[in-house]
């Protein structure tokens, strides 16, 4: 189906959510679904983050700087939306299987594959046949999973009333041997069982759960037999029940233990109480039920609507008017679970028990008001994950707050007496009178005797706490779903030097959330600099910038890298970093001056200019830098206090201007490539010769100095390109690892990451020295890699096997014992070789690199002992470039990239631990899949031609893969050439790839730091212009699209952009209580006001208006804003383009809504037109965006609902009812052209020349044609088939008009 469509935007909506043991059984992560996608994320604790920034209070969160994040560890496409998600140990081996459900009946069991880092499927289960659907025509029902809380088995409910039992193996084999365990089934062969069929007669499941602390697994149906609804619960109440089964898995039987009716017809779902109180929660709409087999139910009223709704027996909630509808619930622990309601309101339930664990009252605490949450999800003492369809999902921390201890004594017996006579008793928040019969603990009374003989009331004291908590927002994953409307516009902010581009450059604006998590989603699909200033500087081939630091600053430099650090732990991803780690304007100045790039060197053909950057840039004209020949590379040594620039035939160290060290290079070839990690420089001649330069302390003085050495490497095949690494995270370690706690990624938080001059001091054992020089420099040869001869641990079973394979996400961030230092290089035959520096040992191999397999897998043991110089491969393609980058929180992600030909490969590192006894790197690496495309399109031959000459006088390669750090807060990769890309990969942990075509091929990039140019960047493009850039902040990259989201607080139903004005206009509802009712009548039409109690829960009915929006500011324009009446709903809202006499070209866009108003099945709807045009006036005093008004031209009403209208050939087109009409606009009012009887209820009209096309919501779409020359409306074709079409669209193919049809899958129609 590429052929027609492509999910261009990933959903980002979180449906569900799970904690569990994805990786190992020594780490939990939290596994969310996305409609079809994946992601597992783990939880970063970052305890020494102290960024500053000022707090803010949203909705009684208060939002710090973050201590904690959610980094995003892998990201699976499924092939289908995710109905259900349940966790369950199956393998033995530690880690959690999924169970993933999906429309109608199908459920997939996945694992974690640690061998391939991907998921593997273990079973798949379809029960989609004939008998099982019972002659269901459509399926409506979900299909929910719940899972044995011992694992024993797991069950799904499919169609309403079938069940589907799914037995684990639990074989004590499976823990001991893991060959064994895949070997054996998981999941042992299933049943069905007929709900209709049993005693009770279950029909209509709301919903499912497993019961806690019985020896078999126990099922509980809460179910509703005979169905009911509000309008008649005077006749008809308390229709649901309940039933309990035990499943006998081995026999095959499940006879019913517990059954229970007459409970409240709005139950929505159940909550399993944990050991040791057991029993279940039943959540209905208005009332608050614990049920246990084995005490009486035990149930509250939350508002007074249960009053009249039910006649089970309920206590009031005193202090409490809240609904449970669309609330989600998760236990905290075993009698306390938080409470996300329709509104986003938080609260923590206690639930009160007396000393037999029996619940005797409920406590209600609110904590806060969050995100409207559709799936809520305990992780880690202390944090909890809100996941979220219709905002932003946050991560929030909940600490407990002092504790209101409340005494009681002998006195208050006999209020507890009265209140045993007179009913039951009701808890109000931070009550006094409920400490008598509140939760206490056997284990916490002083004299269990007395206890145990006398019972509680005869205590001579007693005391209880009940422990409220405050929760702020730790960190949040955006989500710009779901998406009503959308529309395309202009950009605000523009270069002017892209303004004459050839293709439009526009934006998409969508409207996202519901209720306060409502907003604007702004999207942009590339990246558009923001030009400095541009210098002409033709022939330039490549550049490089380079800092310089003064070497007595070398005290300052740990301040400034924690403040930087802080910066980037201190911000929110997306639009929630505004107002977050600010700094001072002296700190920021500090900050630039201490990092900005002093210099600018460019390399020509033959010869180089060096550019001194200030806050002017010149030119140097006398200076250690060498400028009679092309430069090579040029970069900084020793913690940026040196600067290295090498030539096609020498090397030179510097020390700002000053040359301190040249070496000429006797070799047979100039020198093509470099690469840098310091203190190491690699650098490789044309003939594929390696020499190795250290930065080494002078023995002599206090400076440095470069050493050169000769790898002996060995000589199988010419050395195509290679690259240095520095890695920080760990992984490239030679020694496998087990797993023993939890706590690992947790604990090891305090080392940040070592500088380079830091490390090298801890590698030469100076940490007793005393000097500063000595300590940050050294004073003797640097040993920072780790020795080839280290053996891996004997005996190692395949357990620990299986176990090490997943350490990769268990790692600290930082490696304690310095950083290690690492050589890839790529030769001809297409071998792939990793190399520890700088001893040079062959540390993995991999065998056909330019073939792209997903998984590389070191080779070496068998290419150790198998000579490879008589082999050549001529037919493999060629590797041009190679880089290793650590990116990501603390460049703890190890991500190799390398260009083949025309294609760029990228691979991410993970760890895989085998039992071999070589001492090689334990990892592996797997491929990553981007859209990035580098090839460039076919020229002609006569472009050919001229495009040849340029580059055959240029011989040395350019690097297009450039690593950069700290570009506006971003670290990644730019990837030049005729398709510039960059690559981002903040501390979420996601790779994004965002184009840059605006301004077509780049050259070459290089970061640039300056007083003027802060966080900026450089880059060449096709006309040799030097662009002098900044990127926009304003967006956020890491997100599929840069993106930018503008908090509205209401929901947002339609937008559309006035081309004329360049503003948009915004149709909004807000939600308000409502206590009216509609007196009707056939002549009048009055509110009358409902006089109910303060517990009564007032409905909410939506309230409507449109606002104009201006692009610069994402503000709304003041005194725009147009309030709807009340219980008038707007259908549509677009622009149109109306014949217009005033006008030069006979039309003038226009901005048409459509309304409608809905009272009751006795009294006809109604329906109204707007028209309104945007006019400029003059602004006020301070405020130039009320330069635009919007003024009413139009506003009638119909005879009916209008539910759609579009423009053709300049005139206005509604549908009203069953009706299409057709009006001309003139004098401000609608004439009447043309009209026809459709007997369909049209809900989408679209129009190209005088075709119209419709969509009904059953009938599939209509094609109209309007006759200009009799004006009038004719049925041109349909569709015979019924569809279920929600939108409709004209595309248009060449010369070929199709339609294009949005059901539940894309239907097209040429």
């Amino acid at each position: 189906m590429y052929a027609f469509h492509k999910q261009i935007q990933p959903p980002t909506g979180v449906e569900h959510s799970a904690y569990c043991n994805f990786f190992s059984a020594g780490e939990r992560s939290l596994v969310v679904a996305q409609a079809s996608e994946l992601t597992v994320y783990r939880l970063l604790s970052d305890v020494e983050t102290t960024a500053k920034g000022a707090e803010k209070n949203i909705d009684g969160i208060t939002v710090k700087p973050k201590r904690d994040k959610l980094e995003q560890l892998m990201s699976f496409s499924l092939h289908g939306n995710v109905m259900s998600l349940q966790t369950a140990p199956l393998s033995g081996n530690g880690r959690d299987a999924m169970l993933l459900s999906f429309k109608d009946a199908k459920l997939s069991i996945v694992e974690y594959d640690p061998s391939t880092h991907d998921l593997k499927t273990l079973s798949m289960h379809y029960f989609e046949d004939e008998e099982l659907r019972d002659g269901l025509y459509r399926n409506i029902h979900t299909p929910h999973v719940r899972v044995d809380p011992e694992n024993r088995c797991a069950v799904m409910l499919v169609y309403g009333s079938k069940l589907v039992v799914l037995p684990f193996n639990r074989g004590e084999g499976l823990v001991e041997d893991t060959d064994q365990a895949t070997k054996k089934s998981a999941v042992m062969p299933s049943y069905v069982i007929n709900l209709s069929e049993l005693e009770e007669h279950v029909l209509n499941v709301v919903d499912i759960q497993f019961l806690h602390g019985y020896y078999e697994p126990t099922l509980l149906l809460l179910y509703e037999p005979l169905r009911t609804w509000p309008g008649r619960i005077a006749m008809r109440h308390d229709t649901c029940a309940m039933v309990a089964l035990s499943l006998n898995l081995a026999q095959r039987v499940h006879p019913v233990i517990w059954a229970l009716n007459g409970l409240p017809y709005d139950c929505a779902q159940v909550c399993a109480v944990p050991k040791p109180i057991g029993g279940v929660l039943v959540l209905a709409v208005n009332s608050l039920l614990y049920l246990n087999q084995s005490i009486p139910p035990y149930g509250v009223s939350l508002n007074s609507i249960t009053e009249r709704s039910t006649a089970f027996p309920l206590r009031p909630q005193e202090g409490i008017c809240i609904s449970l509808d669309c609330a989600q619930a998760t236990f905290i622990s075993y009698d306390k679970l938080v409470l996300s309601l329709k509104g986003g309101e938080l609260y923590v339930l206690t639930m009160l028990i007396d000393c037999m664990r029996s619940v005797r009252g409920f406590h209600f605490d609110k904590a806060a008001a969050s995100v409207l949450t559709c799936s809520i999800c305990a992780m880690d003492e202390g944090f909890l994950f809100l996941g979220s369809r219709l905002g932003n999902s946050l991560l929030l921390k909940y600490t407990e707050k002092a504790t209101d201890g409340v005494s009681s004594d002998i006195p208050k017996k006999d209020k507890e007496e009265e209140r045993k006579e007179d009913g039951p008793p009701t808890k109000k928040i931070r009550s006094d009178d409920a400490s008598d019969w509140m939760a206490s603990d056997v284990a916490l009374v002083e004299d269990p005797e007395e206890l145990e003989v006398y019972g509680k009331e005869t205590m001579q004291s007693t005391s209880s706490n009940v422990i409220t908590y405050s929760f702020e927002v730790c960190d949040s994953v955006i989500n710009i779903g779901p998406c009503g409307n959308m529309t395309m516009g202009e950009p605000a902010f523009l270069s002017d030097e892209f303004q004459n581009s050839l293709d439009p450059d526009l934006e998409l604006v969508t409207c996202s959330g519901y209720g306060k998590n409502g907003a604007l989603s702004v999207l942009q699909r590339t990246i558009r600099p923001q030009v400095v200033t541009t210098f002409e500087l033709p022939g330039c081939l490549d550049m490089w910038t380079v800092i310089h630091k003064q070497a007595e600053t070398s005290k300052d430099e740990t301040g400034d890298e924690v403040k930087k650090e802080e910066k980037e732990e201190g911000e929110e991803d997306g639009q929630q970093e505004d107002g977050d780690g600010e700094k001072t304007s002296g700190d920021k100045m500090a900050e630039d001056l201490a990092n900005s790039h002093a210099f600018l060197i460019l390399s020509r053909e033959d010869s180089s200019m060096v550019l001194q950057t200030g806050k002017e840039i010149t030119e140097l004209d006398h200076s250690g830098f060498s400028t009679q020949t092309p430069t090579v590379f040029a970069g900084n040594l020793g913690d940026n206090r040196y600067i290295v620039q090498v030539s096609p035939s020498s090397v030179r160290l510097l020390e700002g201007v000053n040359q301190l060290q040249h070496i000429p290079l006797d070799l047979e070839s100039d020198i093509t490539l470099c690469s840098l990690s310091d203190p190491y420089l690699l650098v490789i001649t044309e003939r594929g010769d390696v020499m190795l330069l250290t930065l080494k302390a002078d023995q002599y003085g206090s400076g440095h100095r470069l050493s050169l050495t000769k790898p002996q490497l060995p000589q199988k095949s010419r050395i195509l390109t290679l690259c240095t690494y520095k890695d920080n995270s760990g992984m490239f370690t030679t020694t496998s690892k087990k797993q023993n706690t939890i706590e690992q990624p947790t604990v090891e938080r305090k080392p940040r990451t070592l500088s380079t001059s830091q490390a090298e001091a801890m590698a030469m054992d100076t940490s007793s020295a005393d000097d500063e020089d000595e300590l940050l420099y050294g004073s003797s040869e640097p040993k920072v890699a780790p020795s080839p001869t280290v053996k891996p641990e004997p005996n190692l079973s395949p357990e620990a096997e299986t176990e090490g394979l997943s350490t990769q996400p268990t790692i600290p961030e930082t490696c304690n014992d310095g950083p290690t230092f690492w050589s890839v290089v790529c030769r001809e035959n297409g071998l792939l070789e990793i190399y520890s520096l700088p001893d040079f040992n062959l540390m993995f191999l991999v065998r056909n690199f330019p073939m792209a397999q997903k998984v590389l897998v070191d080779s070496v043991q068998t290419t150790a002992t198998t000579d490879q110089q008589g082999q050549q491969h001529d037919m493999l393609p060629t590797v041009k470039e190679v880089k290793l980058v650590g990116l990501g929180h603390k460049n703890s992600r190890p991500f190799l990239m390398a260009i083949v030909e025309e294609d760029l490969l990228i691979y991410e590192a993970f760890a895989s631990h085998s039992a071999s006894d070589v001492a090689h790197l334990k990892l592996r690496f797997r491929k990553v899949c981007h859209d990035i495309l580098i090839k460039e399109k076919k020229k002609g031959k006569k472009q050919a031609k001229m495009a040849e000459a340029p580059a055959s006088s240029s011989a040395r390669y350019v690097s297009q893969l450039r690593y950069f750090e700290d570009v506006s807060s971003y670290s990644g990769v730019f990837v030049c050439g005729p398709y510039p890309h960059w690559i981002f990969v903040k501390s979420r942990g996601a790779l994004r790839a965002h184009p840059m075509p605006i301004d077509g091929s780049v050259s070459c990039f290089a970061p640039f730091h300056n007083v003027n140019c802060p966080h900026g960047f450089l880059y060449f493009n096709k006309q040799g212009d030097l662009r002098i850039s900044i990127l926009p902040t304003h967006l956020s990259y890491d997100a599929p699209w840069p993106v930018r989201k503008v908090p509205l607080r209401c929901t947002p139903h339609f937008i559309c952009y006035h081309v004329d004005s360049k503003t948009y206009a915004v149709v909004t509802s807000s939600l308000e209580p409502f206590m009216k009712i509609w007196r009707l009548g056939y002549d009048d039409q009055e509110f009358e006001e409902a006089e109910r109690d303060e517990r009564f829960v007032a409905s909410q009915k939506d309230r409507f208006s449109i606002q104009l929006f201006s692009p610069l500011s994402w503000d709304g324009i003041p005194n725009t804003r147009i309030e709807f009446e009340e219980l008038e709903h707007v259908t549509c809202l677009k622009v149109v383009n109306l014949s217009c006499e005033g006008s030069m070209t006979g039309k003038k866009c226009f901005i048409a809504a459509a309304s409608t108003r809905v009272f009751s099945e006795d009294v006809q709807c109604t329906g109204k037109v707007f028209i309104y045009d945007v006019i400029e006036v003059v602004p006020e005093p301070g405020q130039p965006l009320t330069k635009n008004k919007i003024k009413v031209l139009y506003d009638k009403e119909q005879k009916g609902p209008v539910s759609s209208l579009c423009d053709c050939m300049g005139y206005l087109l509604t549908s009203v009812g069953q009706k299409v009409y057709l009006w001309t606009f003139k004098d401000n009012d609608l004439l009447g052209l043309a009209f026809i009887d459709t007997q369909i209820y049209i809900h989408r009209a679209v129009c190209v020349k005088n075709f119209i096309l419709v969509a009904d919501v059953t009938k599939s779409i209509y094609l109209l044609q309007y006759q200009e020359s009799d004006r009038t409306i004719a049925l041109v074709s349909r569709d015979s088939k019924p569809l279920q079409v929600y939108s409709c669209e004209f595309m248009v193919d060449d010369s070929q008009l199709a339609f294009l049809g949005k059901s539940l899958n894309p239907v097209f129609y040429s």
